[in-house]
C-alpha cells in the first residue's frame, strides 16, 4: 500500500448528494459494477488530497475538469486532479504532500507543480503555461463555495476558468470546447465586465471564442450580451487601419510548439518575453524541451 494511503481514513460514499457538486462527485464515484473499485479509490484520493491541504491551512480552488463539470455538467475523463493555488503557497503545499507520503516536484517552475500517490496525481496550478493568468487573491474572493466529497471547498469562478482555458490551442489539445460549454451554461451569470478586464489587451482571443460560440450554437447567440459583442467588434474595426510596429508573435501565448519557427527563425519577437508573462528565457527553454519528452511518452503509450 502506498505511504500516502496509510493514514487515510476509509470512507464510504459521499454523505450529501443534494448539492450541485454531486454532478462532479458522480463522475469520480461508481458508475458500473466493473468500475466500483477504481472509481471509489479515485474519489478517496481526491478527498485525501484536499484534506492534506486543509490540514496544512493552505487555500486551494478546484479547477480543471472538475470545475468544468461543476458549471456545465459536461464530463470527460481525466487522470489528474487539478487545483489552483497562489504562487507563494506552492512550496508549502509540496511540503505538506511530501509529509503525507506523496512524491512531489515543481515540474515547470513558472506554472505547475505535481504531487503523486501511486498512479494518481494532483496538479498544483498557479499560472497558465504561457505565463499569464496568475492565481491571486481575487480568484479566491470570487470563488464558489461548495460541499464536495463531504468537504467544504471552493471552485474557481467560471470567468477565471474560461480565461485560463481560452489560451490553450495546441495541436494536440484545444480547450475551446470547455470555453463554449461554460458560455452555454453560464452566459447569463457571467460578470462580463470582469471577463473583459481579465483578457485586457488579449480581447481578440475572447472575441474568437465568442464567434465560435455563435457558430457552434446558432440558437444561443442572443445569450452573449449585445453590448459585449458590439464593443469587441468596434475595437476590431477601429484597430484595423493601424499596423503594429513591433514584429511580435503572440502565437506562443496560444501554443508552445506551433509558433517556434516564427520566434526562432523568422524574426518575430516571442510575446512570452514581454512584461505581462511570468516567463524568462530559461522557463521558455524548459517548457519547449518538454515537447519532445511528452511526444516520446505519448508514442510509448500508443505502442502499449
Amino acid at each position: 500500500m502506498d505511504a500516502c494511503w496509510r493514514t487515510a481514513k476509509r470512507r464510504s460514499q459521499v454523505p450529501h448528494a443534494r448539492n450541485a457538486g454531486i454532478a462532479f462527485v458522480m463522475m469520480v464515484m461508481t458508475v458500473s459494477t466493473a468500475g466500483i473499485k477504481t472509481k471509489s479509490k479515485r474519489a478517496e484520493f481526491y478527498r485525501r488530497s484536499m484534506q492534506v491541504l486543509q490540514n496544512a491551512n493552505i487555500p486551494f480552488l478546484i479547477a480543471g475538469a472538475g470545475a468544468v463539470r461543476f458549471y456545465t455538467r459536461v464530463s470527460r475523463q481525466t487522470k489528474d486532479f487539478d487545483l489552483h493555488l497562489r504562487p507563494h503557497h506552492v512550496d508549502a503545499a509540496l511540503d505538506a504532500f511530501a509529509r503525507a507520503g506523496y512524491k512531489t516536484a515543481k515540474i515547470f517552475p513558472h506554472w505547475l507543480a505535481k504531487a503523486k500517490c501511486g498512479r494518481d496525481c494532483v496538479d498544483l496550478i498557479f499560472r497558465a503555461g504561457n505565463g499569464l493568468c496568475e492565481v491571486d487573491d481575487s480568484w479566491f474572493d470570487r470563488a464558489h463555495d461548495q460541499t464536495f466529497l463531504g468537504l467544504t471547498v471552493k471552485f474557481s469562478a467560471p470567468e477565471e476558468i474560461l480565461w485560463m482555458k481560452a489560451y490553450i490551442m495546441e495541436r494536440e489539445r484545444f480547450d475551446g470546447a470547455d470555453v463554449v460549454h461554460i458560455l452555454e451554461s453560464c452566459a447569463e451569470k457571467l460578470d462580463w465586465s470582469h471577463l473583459l478586464g481579465r483578457f485586457g489587451p488579449d480581447w481578440r482571443v475572447l472575441l474568437s471564442h465568442l464567434v465560435l460560440f455563435g457558430y457552434i450554437y446558432p440558437s444561443e447567440r442572443r445569450r452573449i450580451p449585445a453590448a459585449v459583442m458590439n464593443d469587441l467588434i468596434k475595437r476590431l474595426r477601429d484597430e484595423a487601419p493601424a499596423l503594429a510596429a513591433d514584429r511580435v508573435c503572440r502565437g506562443t501565448l496560444l501554443s508552445r510548439a506551433q509558433y517556434l519557427e516564427d520566434v526562432q527563425k523568422r524574426g518575430f519577437r516571442d510575446a512570452r518575453l514581454g512584461q505581462r508573462a511570468h516567463m524568462d528565457a530559461g522557463d521558455i527553454a524548459h517548457w519547449t524541451s518538454a515537447i519532445a519528452d511528452e511526444n516520446k511518452a505519448e508514442k510509448t503509450r500508443s505502442v502499449k
